[in-house]
């Protein structure tokens, strides 16, 4: 199969470049291809919303740079972050032309929330859902534009370089991918003139996630098993506010805005303890409200830590926050008198596939966008809703390089997948078990807080997995699942290597023994 455009990934990022590039080259084929539904992505799950300066009398573009920089610890790029905040507007305005909605405040003007880190009101919102909103409305025009073509069920294993084709060269180049078909188990040669990974975040290698399953880091995995440049992965975000349940996998989080709305982090004693740590209190950046709930929890032996709403405004609450309210209510907390009970859980990724301003990969004709990719803005610790921003900025950017510069892939014989010699994998027990060791490994000691000893018993403890499932790979058909897991390996790799590199501390990154 062949496409001028291959797209690995149907979030925001994605999507948002399939319809500008579908929209200017009627005539050219762009094959998305995604591993769950077409709707199932980080985007979806995004609850605050898109951060853009729009009220000139309150708020500028500078104001929301200075946030940005000091969110980010002094690890940001200040030119790629001048420019993701100024070209916003712009952005925004397309979404909305694509039909995306947002809430109008009582004057029709667009409602403004506040967030951690955030010095004004200047976060665009719908509801609680607004990454919903944002991927229903590009699904909907996607599905217009009859050049694209969306695959979902359908796995992307391997990018395709000189690598593959036994060739030796100074360069590498991307030629496509390898896609399973979850449908039939047929693996598809994707031969593609360009190709953007999209493939979202990586929150499942740490289990107790806001990330849904299917963020396993699928993209910066296959980057980095082709030898592109990969960077900053030590700097993970832990969201502070996820609802403290004692099931495991996937969390439900509690938006940063509601802190924006007025509640307050308490202990199980009623201590309001993040005015002992930073004079912004629970509108600290996510770093240091993470790592002051982490001390707080370790002084005291509790399980969680509490969000505090009573005092708050209940329609107001329930109008702006209806998703966080039900399922509060489903899980039998009653905002009106119950504190909600919260704990930090692994949330974004800071680092990722090095890009530069165009969203090129150190691969020729291999791009990246979204939360897969390490373009500079975010520094060490992401500020609350640049990441819906960011993923618009770039998917433009790779989109104006496209119309600028037209890639022009090489035609080239690529061989199907091999998989002779292998095996039905009938028992998933053995993949299960060593996924279980994985994020137990990566929650006792790559979390939060880190030491020098801790990540090298994290080294000791992967090697082991690694030779398990390698041998797996090897020797087994492929699946998603056995797919993931080689993933979240190859990610641990990356996040503990790079862990042990950084010696000072910096945002989300707390290395004990950097003191």
């Amino acid at each position: 199969m062949k496409t001028e455009l291959l797209i690995i990934g149907s979030g925001v990022a994605g999507l948002t470049l399939a319809v500008k590039y579908a929209e200017t080259f009627p005539k050219k084929n762009i094959t998305i291809v995604t591993k769950g539904t077409e709707d199932e992505s980080n985007t979806k799950y995004a609850q605050g919303g898109v951060a853009v300066v729009l009220d000139d009398k309150t708020d500028s573009f500078q104001k929301h740079i200075e946030d940005t920089l000091i969110s980010g610890d002094g690890l940001c790029n200040k030119d790629i972050v001048d420019m993701v905040i100024t070209e916003g507007p712009k952005r925004l305005k397309e979404l909305m032309v694509w039909g995306a909605q947002f809430d109008l405040d009582s004057t029709g003007n667009l409602d403004l929330g506040k967030e951690g880190g955030h010095s004004e009101f200047r976060v665009v919102h719908y509801k609680d859902i607004t990454g919903y909103e944002i991927e229903r409305a590009l699904l909907v025009r996607a599905h217009q534009l009859t050049n694209i073509q969306i695959l979902p069920h359908h796995f992307a294993i391997d990018l395709l370089t000189e690598h593959q084709l036994n060739q030796n060269a100074s360069y590498t180049t991307c030629f496509g991918a390898y896609v399973l078909n979850e449908n039939n188990k047929e693996i598809i040669t994707i031969q593609a003139d360009s190709t953007v990974l999209a493939a979202g975040g990586i929150g499942r290698v740490y289990g107790h996630t806001t990330n849904p399953n299917i963020a396993t880091g699928d993209g910066i995995a296959m980057a980095y098993r082709a030898k592109a440049r990969i960077k900053d992965m030590e700097f993970v975000q832990f969201h502070p506010t996820a609802l403290y349940t004692k099931q495991e996998g996937s969390a439900f989080l509690i938006s940063e805005a509601v802190r924006g709305f007025g509640a307050y982090l308490r202990t199980k004693n009623g201590v309001r303890f993040m005015l002992n740590y930073d004079d912004r209190a629970e509108l600290a950046s996510r770093d240091i409200v993470s790592q002051s709930i982490d001390t707080e929890l370790h002084k005291t032996g509790d399980s969680c830590v509490y969000l505090d709403c009573t005092h708050l405004d209940l329609d107001g609450f329930k109008n702006h926050f209806p998703n966080i309210y039900n399922t509060c209510l489903e899980n039998k907390i009653d905002i009106r008198k119950d504190w909600i009970p919260v704990v930090p859980a692994s949330h974004y990724v800071c680092g990722g596939i090095e890009v530069d301003r165009n969203g090129k990969t150190s691969i020729i004709n291999l791009f990246a966008c979204g939360e897969c990719s390490r373009t500079g803005l975010h520094g060490a610790n992401r500020l609350a809703s640049n990441s819906l921003l960011e993923a618009l900025v770039y998917a433009h950017n790779i989109y104006k390089y496209h119309v600028d510069f037209p890639v022009s892939g090489k035609k080239l014989e690529i061989p199907d997948w091999q998989d002779h010699g292998t095996n039905n994998l009938k028992d998933g027990v053995l993949i299960a078990d060593n996924l279980k060791k994985l994020q137990t490994v990566m929650r006792d000691y790559v979390g939060i807080v880190r030491s020098n000893q801790r990540l090298l018993e994290a080294i000791s403890l992967l090697d082991a997995i690694y030779t398990d499932v390698d041998a797996l790979y090897k020797t087994s058909q492929i699946s998603t699942a056995l797919c993931e897991l080689r993933n979240m390996v190859n990610v641990a790799h990356l996040i503990i290597g790079q862990s042990l590199e950084r010696k000072e501390n910096r945002g989300g990154f707390y290395n004990k023994d950097n003191v």
